[in-house]
C-alpha cells in the first residue's frame, strides 16, 4: 500500500480531482493525502501484513464523465462483489452505446463514468465465455476490440488471483521491472493470438507464429516485482529498468511471469519489447529548495539549454550535428513542404520557429494544431516532411496525426523530451531535446546557447513579483507582439490561463485595429513585447495606438531601448539576442508573471486543474 500511495504522490504534479486504490476498495475525492487519511481510518486492515504474491492498483483521476466524488473515482468495479476491477486513463467515445447494451442485459451502473462500462463489459464477456480456460489476457483483448477512443487500462479480478493485465491505445503505459537476480531475457518477443496453453501453462501458438513460450521472470524462482505506470516518475525510486508498451499491446503478469500479446500482426510491427534502462534520477523529479516544480523548471532553464546543445553544437566551426536526423537528411532536403504539428506550448514552439525555417530553407512551412489538422483531413503527400513536437512524446492528438501522416507516406520526424515515448518510437527519425523531466506540466523548457542571458532575465524575478502584486486581482490581461514575438504572446497568454485561471489573450499587434483595440482602456492590463528587430517600427505604432486609448501598457523591451521606455509607464528590460532566439528570453518574464500571479491568487502551480490523468500500479510476485 505504501508503494501505491507513493506512486500516486509522485504523479500528483499532473493534477487530479480524486484518487483510489484497491487492496481493499477505498476511494476519495481530492488530493492523495485525503485517500491516505481515509485508509488510516480502516479498522479491519492490518498494515503490517506482507504477502508473498500480491497485486494492488491505484489511480488518480481528472473528472471527464461525472463530477469528482468517491463513487466516480477509480478503480471502477464490475459489480458489488468486485469480480473485475479496472483503472483507466483516457476517454471511451462509444461508452453510451456500450452502457445501453449492458443495461439491456441487466447490468446496473452506480457511477457516471465511461470507465465503469469497461468493468461491466469484461464481466459480461467472462460470464458468456465459451470455455472455462479462457485466459485473462485473451479476455482483455476481446474487451478492447469493442472500445473506441483513447485508453490506458489495468485490470485485476477475483477469477484470476495474483494476475494483472494492462493495455494501451493512444496513451502511455510502461512496466517497471525490479529484481535482485538475473532476469530470463532482456527482450520479450510478442505473442500473437493463442489457442490454448501447454502443460507448462504457456500459451500455445501456430508454429509459424511462435514455437516457444517467451516470458520474463527471475531465474531460480527468485522474487520479481512489476510496476505498471503511466509515467516513469512513479517507479524510478524502485527501478530504472522499464518496458514501454505500444498501442494495442496487452501485457499480462501470471505466476511471476510477464508476457506481451497482440491480436494480429501488422506491417511494421516490432517483434519484441526491450527492457530499457532509464537515466532519470530520483532527485531530478524532486523540488529541491524551490516552492514548486514550475518554479524549479523556470530557474533550471540555463542548464536546460546547455543540456540540449551538449554534443551537438560545435562553436569552433559553427556546425550542428543532430545524430537522430543524419540518416534521413538527404530525404528532408528533397522535400517540397515542412509541416509542424503539435498542441499547446509545443504548437507555440512551432509558430516561433516557422519564420527562421522559411528564411533558411525557402520552403513553405505549415504550423498545425494537431486536433484541427485531423478535423480538416489535411492533404499530406509523400514529399512532405511532418514534424511532431511534444514535450512528453505521448500527446494523443499529435499521435493520431502521426499515424495519419505515416499512412499517407510522408517522412515523420519527432521532436520530444522523452526517450522511449510513443512519438520517439513511431517517427522515422527525430531529436530528443534532453532538457530534463517536466514535472510542472506547464512546459517551460527552452533551447539556445544563451544560458548566461537567461540567468540575467531570471534576476528580474523580484521586479516581476511586484508587477504580479499589481495585477493579480484583475480579471483579464492582453499580450501583444508581432514577428517572432507573436508566438511568445500566445505562449504567455496560455501560461496565465492554465496556471492562474485568469482570462488572457495573445494578440498579433498587426491586427490591433481590426478588433482588439476596442478592448483597450485605462482599466485593461496590456503587456506588449517590442524588440529591436524588423518589426520594431510597426510595434512602436501599435504602442502609440494603445496609449491613445488611455491604455497603460507594460512593455517587455531591449534593455538599451530608451525610446520605448519614454512611451510606457512600465518596462521590463531584457538583454538583446539574435532575433530568432529573442523569444527564448522574452517569454521568461511571462513565465515568472504567471507563476507569481498563481501564488498570489492562492493556486497550486504544480497541479493545474486542466491538464491530465495519471495512473500507477504495483505488483509483487514472490
Amino acid at each position: 500500500m505504501e508503494i501505491l500511495l507513493k506512486g500516486l504522490l509522485r504523479l500528483e504534479y499532473r493534477g487530479y480531482d480524486s484518487a483510489g486504490e484497491l487492496i481493499e476498495l477505498i476511494k476519495q475525492s481530492g488530493k492523495v493525502k485525503a485517500l491516505d487519511d481515509e485508509i488510516t481510518k480502516q479498522q479491519d486492515m492490518d498494515m503490517d501484513v506482507e504477502f508473498d504474491v500480491h497485486l494492488g492498483i491505484a489511480h488518480t483521476r481528472w473528472a471527464t464523465h461525472g463530477a469528482p466524488s468517491p463513487v466516480n473515482s477509480h478503480p471502477q468495479r464490475s459489480d458489488k462483489s468486485n469480480e473485475f476491477i479496472v483503472i483507466h486513463n483516457g476517454i471511451i467515445t462509444n461508452y453510451k452505446d456500450l452502457r445501453k447494451f449492458l443495461e439491456s442485459k441487466g447490468y446496473e451502473f452506480e457511477s457516471e463514468t465511461d470507465t465503469e462500462t469497461i468493468a461491466k463489459l469484461v464481466k459480461y464477456m467472462y460470464d458468456n465465455r465459451e470455455s472455462e480456460d479462457l485466459s485473462f489476457a485473451t479476455l482483455v483483448e476481446r474487451v478492447t476490440q469493442q472500445l473506441e477512443g483513447a485508453f490506458v487500462l489495468v485490470f485485476k479480478s477475483v477469477h484470476y488471483p495474483g494476475e494483472a493485465v494492462g493495455t494501451r491505445r493512444g496513451g502511455p503505459l510502461l512496466i517497471g521491472v525490479k529484481s535482485d537476480h538475473k532476469l530470463s531475457t532482456d527482450h520479450i518477443p510478442i505473442l500473437y493470438r493463442s489457442s490454448g496453453k501447454d502443460k507448462k501453462g504457456c500459451p500455445t501458438l501456430p508454429r509459424m507464429e511462435q514455437d516457444t513460450c517467451h516470458t520474463l521472470f527471475a531465474e531460480d524462482k527468485k522474487s520479481v516485482e512489476y510496476y505498471f505506470a503511466s509515467d516513469a516518475s512513479a517507479v524510478i525510486e524502485h527501478t530504472n529498468r522499464v518496458i514501454f508498451l505500444e498501442d494495442d499491446d496487452v501485457a499480462a503478469v501470471t505466476n511471476g511471469r510477464l508476457t506481451i500479446h497482440r491480436i494480429k500482426r501488422t506491417a511494421g510491427d516490432h517483434p519484441a519489447r526491450a527492457i530499457q534502462t532509464l537515466q532519470m534520477e530520483l532527485q531530478q523529479i524532486m523540488k529541491g529548495n524551490y516552492s514548486s516544480f514550475m518554479q524549479k523548471e523556470i530557474f533550471e532553464q540555463p542548464e536546460s539549454v546547455v543540456n540540449t546543445m551538449r554534443g551537438r553544437v560545435n562553436f569552433d566551426d559553427n556546425t550542428v550535428i543532430l545524430g537522430g536526423l543524419k540518416d534521413h537528411i538527404k530525404e528532408i532536403q528533397r522535400c517540397r513542404r515542412l509541416i509542424l504539428i503539435a498542441c499547446g506550448t509545443s504548437y507555440h514552439a512551432g509558430v516561433a520557429t516557422r519564420q527562421v525555417l522559411e528564411e533558411l530553407t525557402e520552403l513553405p512551412v505549415m504550423v498545425e494544431l494537431a486536433s484541427d489538422f485531423l478535423d480538416r483531413n489535411t492533404p499530406v503527400f509523400r514529399d512532405d516532411v511532418c514534424f511532431f513536437i511534444s514535450q512528453s512524446g505521448e500527446t494523443a492528438d499529435s499521435l493520431m496525426a502521426l499515424h495519419y501522416c505515416k499512412e499517407r507516406g510522408a517522412l515523420t520526424v519527432g521532436v520530444t523530451n522523452t526517450v522511449g515515448s510513443s512519438i520517439s518510437r513511431e517517427t522515422d527519425c527525430g531529436v530528443h531535446i534532453n532538457a530534463g523531466p517536466e514535472i510542472g506540466v506547464a512546459s517551460t523548457k527552452v533551447r539556445g546557447q544563451i544560458h548566461y542571458l537567461i540567468k540575467e532575465v531570471l534576476s528580474l524575478d523580484d521586479e516581476i513579483q511586484r508587477l504580479a502584486a499589481e495585477l493579480y486581482q484583475q480579471k483579464s490581461v492582453l499580450i501583444m507582439g508581432r514577428g517572432y514575438h507573436y508566438a511568445t504572446c500566445l505562449e504567455g497568454a496560455l501560461k496565465i490561463k492554465e496556471i492562474t485561471y485568469m482570462h488572457s489573450e495573445g494578440i498579433l499587434a498587426g491586427e490591433l485595429k481590426h478588433g482588439p483595440l476596442a478592448l483597450v482602456d485605462k482599466l485593461m492590463p496590456v503587456i506588449m513585447i517590442i524588440m529591436r528587430d524588423h518589426t520594431y517600427t510597426k510595434c512602436q505604432n501599435a504602442l502609440q495606438q494603445v496609449v491613445a486609448r488611455s491604455g497603460r501598457p507594460i512593455v517587455i523591451c531591449d534593455k538599451d531601448d530608451y525610446e520605448t521606455a519614454k512611451s510606457s509607464s512600465r518596462t521590463i528590460k531584457v538583454p538583446h539576442c539574435v532575433d530568432c532566439l529573442q523569444g527564448v528570453l522574452s517569454v521568461i518574464p511571462l513565465q515568472l508573471l504567471s507563476f507569481h500571479l498563481a501564488v498570489l491568487r492562492g493556486f497550486d502551480v504544480s497541479t493545474a486543474r486542466s491538464l491530465s490523468w495519471v495512473l500507477a500500479v504495483g505488483l509483487h510476485n514472490g
